[in-house]
Formats: C-alpha cells, sequence, structure tokens
C-alpha cells in the first residue's frame, strides 16, 4: 500500500508530526509520497502534484485541520482519507494526533471502517463543456462586492421554491451544516442523513429560513441583478465569477468521500466539546 500524505504547512505541529510520521513508515518500508508544498516545506524528495496523488496512491493521509481534509478528500475522490487533526474544531478529522499511528496500522490491515460521506456537485448551464464542480462541505453563492442585495432565485426540481433577497445562498451538506451554514443560523444536521440544507446569508426578509432538503432533489440558482458578478464557492474555493441569470444546477455527486472512521468517536460528544454545549451547568450541583 502507499499513502499520499497532504500537510497544512502553516502549522509547525502538523510538521513536526508528518516528519514523525515519515520516519515511522520508512522504519517498515512503507511507502509514500507528500504532495508538492509540504514536500518543499519538509525538504522530502518523494513528491507528486496534489491532482496527481490520486493516481499514484492507495490511501490519503491528511494532516491538519478540517480544511486540509476538505483538500485532501477532492484529491481523493473515492480513496480512502485518514484525517488527523492538528487543528481547533475538527469536525471532519476523525483522528487525533495520539491515534494517528494505530489508525494507520488499521488501514494498513485492512481492519478499518469508512464513513461514506456525499457530496454535491454544482455545474454550470453552458456550452463550453466545463466539468462539473464538487463540494464535500457547501456551495455558495454571495454577493461578494456586488454594491445591492440581489435576488437569488432557488427552483427544486424545475419548480420555484422562492426569490430570497439576501447576502448569498448556502446549499450544504449534512457533513457541511456545521459549517458556513452553521454560522449563518442553519441547522445542525447528523451525519450521513440524506438530506442538504439551504441557508439564505443575512435575508432581508426575517421570514426566510433555512430549508432541509431531500438530497435526491435538483436545485437551481440563478442571480436576478441588472449587473455585477457574484462568487461561487466549492468548500471555500473561488471556483467562478457568475454572471446574473447564469444558472447554477446542484444536485447529489455520483461519488462520495470515503473518511476511514473513528470507531471510538461519539458524534454527539463531538458537538458537546466542540460548540461548549452544556459548559453553564455544573455538575457538581
Amino acid at each position: 500500500m502507499k499513502f499520499a500524505i497532504v500537510v497544512n504547512v502553516s502549522r509547525e505541529i502538523a510538521l513536526e508530526l508528518s516528519r514523525a510520521l515519515a520516519a515511522w513508515l520508512d522504519e517498515r518500508g512503507i511507502s509514500y509520497i507528500f504532495e508538492t508544498r509540504s514536500a518543499e516545506k519538509l525538504g522530502i524528495l518523494t513528491s507528486a502534484p496534489i491532482e496527481e496523488l490520486n493516481r499514484q496512491c492507495d490511501a490519503f493521509i491528511s494532516l491538519g485541520g478540517d480544511g486540509t481534509l476538505l483538500i485532501t478528500s477532492h484529491s481523493a475522490m473515492t480513496k480512502p482519507v485518514i484525517g488527523i487533526n492538528v487543528g481547533y474544531l475538527g469536525f471532519l478529522t476523525e483522528f487525533t494526533r495520539d491515534e494517528m499511528f494505530p489508525a494507520i496500522e488499521r488501514v494498513l490491515n485492512g481492519t478499518y471502517s469508512i464513513h461514506n460521506r456525499s457530496q454535491l456537485e454544482a455545474s454550470i448551464q453552458q456550452g463550453n463543456g466545463m466539468p462539473p464542480f464538487r463540494a464535500l462541505n457547501d456551495v455558495v453563492i454571495e454577493k461578494g462586492a456586488y454594491p445591492r442585495i440581489p435576488t437569488f432565485v432557488i427552483k427544486l426540481d424545475g419548480e420555484l421554491l422562492s426569490s430570497y433577497r439576501a447576502d448569498g445562498i448556502i446549499i450544504a451538506t449534512s457533513t457541511g451544516s456545521t459549517a458556513y451554514s452553521m454560522s449563518a443560523g442553519g441547522p445542525i444536521i447528523a451525519p450521513k442523513s440524506s438530506v442538504f440544507v439551504i441557508t439564505p446569508i443575512c435575508p432581508h426578509m426575517l421570514t426566510v429560513r433555512p430549508i432541509v432538503i431531500s438530497d435526491e432533489k435538483k436545485i437551481e440558482v440563478s442571480v436576478d441583478a441588472p449587473d455585477g458578478e457574484f462568487p461561487l464557492n466549492c468548500d471555500g474555493q473561488l471556483v467562478r465569477m457568475l454572471n446574473p441569470q447564469e444558472i447554477v444546477t446542484v444536485r447529489k455527486s455520483p461519488e462520495a468521500i470515503h473518511l476511514v472512521a473513528n470507531e471510538k468517536r461519539d458524534y454527539c460528544e463531538i458537538l458537546r466539546s466542540k460548540l461548549l454545549w452544556g459548559r453553564e451547568h455544573n455538575s457538581d450541583q
């Protein structure tokens, strides 16, 4: 088995951990290759551009936070991903630093289990053959630098849902419900729920609320404005500036992301610890 390793090079603790990981793999004669930027920062020669790692490797190791895992998952496609958390919240990264080597050993032994996470697929109706964009967390269309409040027109399976005046629209998976959508007032959805959530960003009317829909729905979004350009972001990365009236179609991707599962991890405990739920309650009373 050969591992692809992607590191958050802005965190010294991630770099230290990756050096220990490389030494551990070398001792056992296990093949690995680092993503180019990670290798350059570490002074390691075995490297490849992140876009090529999927063709060369059998599994991925992400050393960083949820952002690093999102970048890794886009390159991994259907290959298993071991997420090691050296960040803060860590909703997606399944393992702590202390759990890294046991997790890798389980993958090597074939005794691991997988969390299959649905992705979004966004495409733009135009004739240039542009491939669809994929997102594990969310697809977001925002007003950007547009000086007024635009109108976002949303259709479900061809039927008009509504026209929202807002700063933007977030379409999130259940996995992404604890990311930008939650910050914008969207609900927390249990992982692997077969739903999407559409969350308006700062809507003009207080009666506009997030809506949870089946992940079998086809969502069409366009911006009704006389001029301007509007950022289309997938998992926080700008993929294109949209023109007014351009239609973005968002649906469930046929390809899921395969995250190596930490069977000791309790999702309810994660919510309590990461979101500080119950801290106002004194358990001694």
